[in-house]
């Protein structure tokens, strides 16, 4: 199997699209991420892996403490714009967001999500570019029994794209491969 290959099979893993969120004081900050699963059942935790050139990296790092919320299918473009591809270092994307403040002092999206939780870091991984933050999750609420969004939903049907800083990046170099039941 070649590398070319093996990132192929890759791209085929499903994710959901979540926003990340923490707080460095009283700054809060976010970001779009789709590098997010639970690991453990008991005690509940999560993996999360953030591009150590992110705002929220530096504030995962600090603070310790995150919140994720778990995006609706129906979630606007715009919304997943404001906080896949705007910094925070140049917008605060809560001014634009509805949210409430969760028991760690994070912020916690309350509209076009189905589900929200909080977690303190309790171990973190150096991966060179990226730091994988492991969190026991300590507060959550699903708050619509809508369906989640997913980053295969979001690709085929708002024909969305990937910031240069996820680990899911794909460069337009790498040319999709034909699958069975492709049109020619």
């Amino acid at each position: 199997m070649s590398k070319e290959q093996a990132l192929e099979a890759l791209w085929r893993l499903t994710y959901g699209l979540y926003v990340v969120t923490s707080r460095q004081g009283e700054r809060i900050n976010g970001q779009i991420t789709d590098a997010l699963a639970q690991v453990t059942l008991e005690p509940p935790r999560i993996a999360l892996s953030v591009n150590k050139a992110e705002l929220t990296h530096d504030f995962l790092a600090e603070s310790g403490v995150l919140g994720v919320s778990v995006l609706a299918q129906s979630a606007p473009i715009d919304l997943i714009l404001l906080f896949g591809f705007r910094s925070g270092r140049d917008v605060n994307k809560f001014e634009y967001a509805e949210y409430k403040t969760g028991v760690t002092g994070v912020p916690l999206l309350t509209k076009n999500v189905v589900a929200v939780f909080e977690g303190k870091v309790v171990e973190r991984v150096d991966l060179g570019t990226h730091t994988v933050f492991i969190a026991e999750i300590v507060e959550g609420e699903v708050l619509s029994p809508a369906p989640a969004l997913t980053y295969t939903y979001y690709q085929e049907h708002l024909r969305g794209r990937t910031h240069k800083n996820a680990p899911t990046y794909r460069p337009a170099a790498v040319k999709k491969q034909p699958q069975e039941g492709d049109r020619k």
